[in-house]
Formats: C-alpha cells, structure tokens, sequence
C-alpha cells in the first residue's frame, strides 16, 4: 500500500490517491459553478482557465557599496544600511603591544596589576567578535625587572589579563619577540594557549570560527630581516581557501614616519609592495605595525590595508606621536568589509592607552587621512 502526502489548500484537504478518477466528475461540477457565477450562460464549447496567484517575492536588500577611504574619515553610518544582524561580525586590531620595561614597571607599581594597562579599553576589545594584537614581547614566568636597553620581556600573568580583556588572536611576528631566544617563544605561546588564546606567525595560521565564518590570521616579520616573498606569497596562497577571511599582519618599516617608508639595514621592504604582493596572493585585509606611529591607509584592488595602528601598550612617553595609537574596528557582512572605524587613544602612565575625545581625537584622524592622500600621490608616481 503507498501512502501519499496530503495537500493543504484553503483550508481543505483531499488525498492524492484516486483523484484521476474522480477528474470527469471535478471537471462537471467545477463547469456548472462557473455556469452559477456568470448567470448560467456559458458558451457550450468555452474553455475553462484556471489561475493560481503568484506570490510576491520577498526584495532582497542590494549588497551594501564598496568602501572608500571617504567612508573612514568619518566612518559610515552601518545603521543606514539596514543590514541583517546575524551576519554581522567585528574585528578589532590595536597598534603594538609590549608589556616591558618601563610598561612592566608601571604594572608591578600597581601590585602586579597585569590587568592595569587595559583596563580603560577593556570593553572596546571584548565587543568585538574577535580581537587581535601584534605582542611585541616574549611572557616569561621569570621576566627580570630591566626598565631601560631593547631587550623585552613582560610577565607571565599577563597572558591572564589578555584573555580577560576579550583578546582572542596574538601574532608572534616582529623583532622583540626572541629577545629570549626560542625557549622564551616556546614559553609565551604555552601561556596564550592555557589562557585560549591563539596564535599566529609566518608559518602557523591562527582560525577562528565566528558563528560559522571562518576568520584566518596569518604574520611576517620585516624588521631585521627581509621579507621572504615567495614564501609569503606561497603561505598566502595555501591559507587562501582554508578560510572565509585571511587577514594578514606585518611587521615592517621606518620608525617614526606618518607615510610608510624603508629603514635601509634595519627594515629594508617598502611595505605598500609587500602589502600589493598579499593581497595578490588573497589578502583580505592587511594589518601592520612597527613605525610607533599611526600611519596612512590605503584600498588596493578593494581590499583594505591599515599600515600602522600606532602604539597600544608600550612606554614611549617621550613624544606625542609615540604616545598615540588607533584601535581599528573592521566590520564585515558575511566576508565582505563594509566598514571600517578607528578609535585614537593617548597613553599614559607609560603603560594605559585611553581613549580621546573631541579635539584631539578629530585631530588623529585628519593625520591618517592627510597621510593617506600622500601616500595615494607617491603611489601614483611611482606606478604603485
């Protein structure tokens, strides 16, 4: 015996079973209701036309516009694009962050307080989906109280106050990180893991899953070294398809510029080349730090490059420039970048970055975005 579904019509349901034989009897009765309807005058040889309304479909919303550096400074409003909510994720990145010195001495000052240093931006970090920081410092157990020289180190507690101001991704690319050799790097990466947090270099690739998109975070290191480009570009290719979004972080350039440069000796690849060859390879978002200042950024080829976030953590309080960082906070609809916002914050008490209002914050934004514009000329004169 087959049993056949039922169907649901107007409230009525009959059975599928037998209906053909009834078709002759159904083709009677439905002719004499249309006789009824029209005052029983119907032709003997008219046809009979049956209509079944088409449903109006449901609009779908246009893909909200490809950004521009207009749509940063000031950023655009997301709220005007009606976007659906359950595909909305943020990423957050913050300039260089290095727990030493005289950063660790602030910390042990306020008692071993590791979470001091970001405790004013705490809330802004864990908002987001996912954050990521560049760790420009090795986290030792032992880590000696050394406040002066460029040998880096900050405590292992630290790991602990990372993780519970919402960091989720730490990259392990730059020229700090060995300061203690490969026993210190083999050390800080066992307390980012026992506090869950991932990590990311040359050759690992950190993912993350973010309500089903796959967020992949890949870094390289340019100071001290050269850039290796076939390698990159081959790590590039290989993460490509393993991820929805491949954000890849650097390490690179001359200190203490606002437009991206080379230091010859000390950071010899000129970052918008490195920066070009990364998205080529399939880049979605490019991310670097270094300079210690806030840099310019740029679109190339719709994907968006942020070449220096400033410092985040750090003990530079002998200038302004050094003193000052952005957060970035990147939002993408589905795997797109839609929008993009940068948060200026001020360091102080060589170790806490709080954020900046009014003023002074509108005035680090028209810096990056007077930056942006002269890099965009030497770019066009160079072919770039």
């Amino acid at each position: 015996m087959v049993t056949t579904p039922s169907i649901r019509n107007s409230g009525n349901r009959c059975r599928r079973t037998g209906l053909s034989s009834l078709a002759p009897l159904l083709l009677i009765a439905l002719a004499v209701a249309l006789a009824a309807c029209s005052g029983g005058s119907a032709a003997p040889n008219a046809s009979i036309r049956l209509v079944t309304p088409i449903p109006t479909p449901t609009p779908t919303p246009p893909p909200p516009p490809a950004l521009t550096v207009n749509d940063i400074f000031p950023p655009r409003d997301l709220a005007s694009l009606h976007l659906d909510p359950t595909r909305v994720r943020t990423l957050i990145a913050t300039g260089d962050v290095i727990p030493a010195r005289t950063t660790d001495r602030a910390i042990r000052q306020q008692g071993n307080n590791y979470f001091y240093p970001l405790a004013p931006t705490a809330d802004i970090l864990r908002a987001a989906d996912l954050t990521v920081i560049n760790l420009e410092a090795p986290l030792m157990t032992g880590c000696p109280p050394v406040y002066e020289g460029f040998t880096f180190c900050g405590q292992a507690g630290f790991a602990t106050a990372l993780a519970q101001a919402g960091v989720d991704v730490a990259t392990l690319e730059n020229n700090h990180i060995t300061n203690y050799g490969p026993q210190g790097v083999r050390e800080t990466i066992g307390h980012l893991e026992a506090n869950g947090i991932e990590w990311a270099d040359r050759t690992t690739m950190a993912i993350e899953d973010v309500r089903g998109l796959k967020f992949g975070f890949l870094a390289f290191n340019g100071v001290g070294e050269v850039i290796g480009r076939d390698a990159m570009v081959a790590a590039i290719r290989q993460a490509r398809p393993q991820v929805d979004v491949l954000t890849v972080a650097y390490h690179w350039g001359a200190e203490y510029v606002s437009v991206p440069d080379v230091a010859p000796g000390i950071a010899d690849d000129w970052a918008p080349e490195i920066a070009h060859l990364a998205v080529d390879a399939g880049a979605d978002l490019v991310i670097g730090n270094h300079p210690h200042w806030v840099q310019a950024v740029e679109f190339y080829k719709g994907k968006f490059i942020a070449y220096a976030h400033g410092n985040f953590i750090f003990d530079q309080m002998w200038s302004y420039e050094t003193r000052v960082g952005v957060i970035g906070r990147y939002t993408f609809y589905d795997n797109k970048l839609i929008g993009i916002e940068f948060l200026p914050t001020l360091i102080e008490d060589y170790a806490q970055p709080n954020l900046l209002e009014g003023a002074e914050r509108q005035a680090v934004l028209d810096g990056m975005l007077a930056a942006s514009r002269e890099l965009a000329k030497e770019l066009t004169a160079s072919g770039g």
